[in-house]
């Protein structure tokens, strides 16, 4: 059962919107090859405000992903990417219904 998340909010540097949208569009590649990351969303919150959601079955995943390449990524983009310094937290998923196509 899906228990554990984080939830990663990115504000872009002016200018840089775009990069950050293809960057996140891109990050969907790597999640497909995250075993433990069952659960990946990419999200734009406002023009400038972006935002990453992903899910995982225990703390182990949830460990994994933030070691992974993904986060790697991130990190290493962020002084080109982001006004501050990505918020990453980790939160405790109540309930889930997940009955649609997977893309």
């Amino acid at each position: 059962m899906i228990k554990y998340a984080l939830f990663a909010r990115l504000g872009a540097k002016p200018g840089k919107e775009d990069d950050v949208a293809k960057f996140l569009e891109a990050g969907l590649a790597m999640a497909r090859e995250e075993k433990t990351t069952p659960i990946w969303f990419a999200l734009r919150l406002s023009p400038s405000t972006f935002g990453v959601f992903d899910a995982f079955e225990d703390e182990a995943g949830r460990q994994a992903h933030l070691s992974g390449p993904i986060a790697q990524a991130l990190m290493a983009k962020a002084p080109e990417l982001f006004a501050t310094a990505p918020s990453i937290e980790p939160i405790e998923v109540l309930g889930l219904k997940n009955t649609g196509p997977t893309a």
